[in-house]
């Protein structure tokens, strides 16, 4: 059953008429609303409605109801998931591979990397009964996290900087962010994309250690430290929104 949302906490919208749109409704109050708002996020494939205080679930029902011409469309638009599957292929560090499943094999450990001498290189999974996406993503986690630790650690040694923590999350809303206390978070999906774009990242958020703004002593700190700045930007700009694709279950 739907229940009132606590200002931007969003709560699922339960509406016959939307039962066939393929994604999840769901509604944000905003005390600052003057009018009721719609869109599509691409990161969360999900149809995001934000109303006033005063306006109650039903009229946000019939607001996404006069415009499903326009969600549809949106959401015909968005990419196709992939889900972590076998034969699926994926990116990591930028690099196309293959997820294999794998019987489980003496001295392979539960995830390995194999190159053959034709075709994708591969990441092999040993599966046990229906476990291979968990096992996927959570190697994937930690390599992420590996990566992040190692450029974090050079880029705040570098600026005579030290993270109070460093967390992985699955975020939707930034690749990274630096907390007013010191503790740095990033999106494990960062090992999905080239090695200068996850570098850059890490510099941009141990580079607030130092400034914590967006202004030109901060931007210079980032420039010295990541040649490649621009391009890593561009990178996320035009392909970011890619990596949001994977992992998606079927």
């Amino acid at each position: 059953m739907s229940r009132v949302a606590d200002d931007q906490k969003p709560v699922s919208l339960d509406d016959p008429r939307l039962d066939d749109l393929g994604a999840p409704v769901e509604v944000r109050r905003h005390p600052k609303a003057r009018r009721l708002t719609l869109r599509v996020s691409r990161t969360r494939r999900a149809v995001i409605v934000t109303l006033p205080s005063q306006c109650d679930l039903g009229e946000a029902g019939s607001f996404v109801h006069r415009h499903i011409d326009w969600v549809r469309e949106r959401l015909g638009n968005l990419p196709d998931p992939v889900p972590f599957a076998n034969r699926q292929v994926m990116p990591l560090r930028g690099v196309p591979h293959r997820i294999v499943f794998i019987k489980p094999q003496r001295g392979k450990g539960v995830v390995h990397l194999h190159k053959p001498a034709r075709g994708y290189a591969e990441i092999r999974v040993a599966v046990v009964g229906d476990n291979g996406p968990q096992r996927l993503r959570n190697w994937l986690f930690k390599q992420a996290r590996r990566d992040l630790d190692a450029r974090v650690l050079e880029h705040a040694k570098q600026l005579g900087v030290r993270p109070k923590k460093l967390v992985i999350r699955d975020q939707t809303s930034r690749w990274g962010s630096c907390s007013s206390t010191g503790a740095l978070s990033f999106s494990w999906r960062l090992v999905m994309a080239p090695a200068f774009v996850l570098d850059y990242v890490a510099a941009h958020e141990a580079a607030h250690l130092r400034e914590m703004n967006h202004g030109p002593r901060f931007w210079a700190l980032v420039d010295r430290m990541v040649p490649e700045m621009d391009e890593a930007k561009n990178w996320l700009q035009v392909y970011g929104m890619d990596l949001h694709r994977y992992g998606v279950s079927e």
